[in-house]
């Protein structure tokens, strides 16, 4: 098979934004994530399709009833005529999983585009768009990298950038699929109050039912119903859908004497996430929170998801505790060697190593060119630049913004930008890097989401030998960080030039844009695309390719060039 069937790839679906087709790079096209009414009031929240295999895809609808349960049925098609049948059934919505309903279809042939559908008291949904995995041989693969999509700022017109994309088969999301922040002090809420999209419950989300209700208004949105009802997701969790920050034993965001037990708070966002997504429940033998996936793309390539936050990972450094106690540069050798640097912090478990391990080995032996990493947060290292000393910020005063004092700080001293990524745990990365070798597996593409910022990557161990190239992409909503601390654009922008000129492992990066990264895989090469949309603050937008990058592959390393 030459590549995944693109058959009616761009066929008219009733109401979805496929009727239109997306910006070509380097184009503006204009755009509308409008389409309120495409979805019926009994699938208010629209259809949605993931977890793919080669053989079977899940497919995913949530009833809006006043009744206790609901029959509801599907169907599955291989035209969008919908003239020939290729699978259907019945099943009920009920209370227990907040009237959602998730099919698992088997049976298909692998490399496919399948359309679906379902009916609910007398009423039909919308014709979702979906694809098994290929086999054999592929010459082309398009996925859409995305991440932080934050409600209260913005409309989510990345989502449907990618619903009109053409060259999207699969959309990897690395999480921060909804936020938990909520009430008037919320993070984003005063741009909310403008653009009259408040966080719904209008409270942080703590029980089963304040998740449920959040997921609810995320997938209420018209972009994200596009995105789900056109291609088919593959994502894993950040930390947003439970808590800011956590770690097995809690969270910087949750307050056990005023919010209760994280456990129960945990497992009520990893339900509800369970309820709302289309994902297959675990296999035997494994808990809901041990999120980790594989999926092969016939001869060209395999992805991995990664999940780092609920079965592994240590409690982040705090540098607000430790900053008092580091006096000399002593202190500071002492910090970087015995705390950031504790072997006990870990990030991957050693039952999803060794998941990790089959996966590499087996791609490897498959002489597939590309092993792909679906990652939560940046992996390459980032100690901060002496911003001070270079000339890019001032000697910062007792007035100036707490982001100047803090890159100052930590600019002084070279420390990380950030403790709660992979370079806060240093250890844990070179873990998983001598896994990747094990496996002569030091050419991983890793896709990267959390930081709400473009980047382009070379990812290096301890001994500088190359990992492989890391791809981040900026929020669909979620502002950059320089922007969102306050600092002017022209700070901002000298900001993002001193982190590429002196990182050795930053090429490029860009904290000014939304939207999303387009890379499509070929044999010998992939293309990387930052795609960026005008304006999240209407659902009308442009779209335009701000950056490009080619990436060349001769079985063993990466090479990464601008296009």
């Amino acid at each position: 098979m030459p590549r995944i069937n693109r058959r009616h790839a761009l066929a008219l679906m009733t109401g979805t934004a496929l009727t239109s087709a997306c910006a070509t790079p380097g184009e503006e096209a204009a755009q509308s994530a409008t389409s309120e009414s495409s979805d019926p009031a009994v699938f208010r929240h629209g259809v949605a399709s993931g977890d793919p295999d080669a053989s079977s895809v899940v497919i995913w609808t949530r009833i809006t009833t006043l009744a206790s349960e609901v029959d509801v049925t599907w169907s599955v098609y291989d035209d969008p005529e919908m003239e020939s049948l290729v699978a259907s059934g019945a099943a009920k919505a009920t209370d227990e999983t907040d009237y959602t309903l998730k099919v698992v279809v088997d049976a298909l042939q692998p490399g496919q585009t399948y359309y679906y559908r379902f009916e609910a008291e007398g009423v039909r949904s919308r014709l979702g768009r979906t694809q098994t995995l290929p086999v054999g041989a592929v010459d082309q693969l398009g996925i859409a990298l995305v991440s932080c999509s934050n409600y209260p700022f913005g409309f989510f017109n990345g989502y449907d950038a990618i619903a009109r994309d053409p060259e999207i088969d699969f959309v990897l999301h690395t999480g921060d699929y909804i936020y938990e922040y909520g009430g008037p002090e919320g993070w984003g809420e005063e741009t909310a109050s403008v653009i009259g999209r408040p966080h719904d419950p209008p409270h942080e989300i703590i029980t089963l039912a304040d998740y449920r209700r959040r997921h609810a208004q995320y997938k209420s949105d018209a972009g994200s119903r596009e995105m789900h009802a056109a291609h088919p997701l593959i994502c894993c969790w950040d930390d947003h859908e439970s808590a800011n920050n956590p770690w097995t034993d809690g969270a910087q965001n949750h307050q056990p004497e005023t919010e209760g037990s994280w456990a129960a708070r945990r497992a009520a966002s990893i339900q509800a996430y369970y309820e709302w997504m289309p994902i297959r429940e675990p296999m035997p033998g494994r808990t809901r929170a041990q999120f980790w996936r594989s999926y092969i793309f016939g001869d060209l390539a395999t992805l991995i998801t990664l999940e780092t936050r609920h079965t592994a990972r240590g409690k982040q450094v705090d540098y607000a505790e430790w900053a008092p106690k580091l006096n000399t540069e002593a202190d500071y050798a002492a910090f970087r060697r015995d705390v950031l640097g504790d072997p006990d912090r870990h990030m991957i478990s050693p039952t999803e190593l060794e998941d990790i391990s089959v996966a590499l080995s087996e791609s490897v032996a498959k002489g597939q060119p590309w092993r792909v990493i679906g990652n939560q947060i940046p992996m390459a290292r980032m100690p901060v630049p002496d911003v001070i000393g270079l000339g890019v910020l001032s000697t910062p005063l007792e007035t100036s913004l707490e982001a100047h004092k803090r890159l100052a700080w930590l600019g002084k001293h070279g420390l990380p930008f950030y403790t709660d990524t992979w370079d806060g745990y240093p250890v844990a990365r070179e873990a998983f890097y001598d896994l990747c070798k094990s496996n002569k597996a030091a050419d991983l593409l890793v896709l990267t989401g959390d930081s709400h910022s473009f980047w382009a990557n070379i990812l290096h161990d301890k001994s500088g030998e190359n990992m492989g190239i890391e791809l981040g992409t900026a929020g669909i909503t979620s502002p950059g960080d320089f922007v969102d601390s306050g600092f002017d654009a022209e700070t901002a922008k000298a900001l993002d030039q001193v982190f590429s000129d002196q990182l050795p492992e930053v090429t490029w990066t860009d904290n000014f844009h939304q939207g999303y990264v387009r890379v499509v895989l070929y044999p010998d090469s992939a293309k990387a695309s930052y795609v960026a949309v005008s304006t999240v603050l209407s659902p009308i937008y442009n779209t335009r390719t701000i950056k490009a990058f080619d990436i060349q592959t001769d079985g063993k390393n990466l090479a990464l060039r601008q296009a």
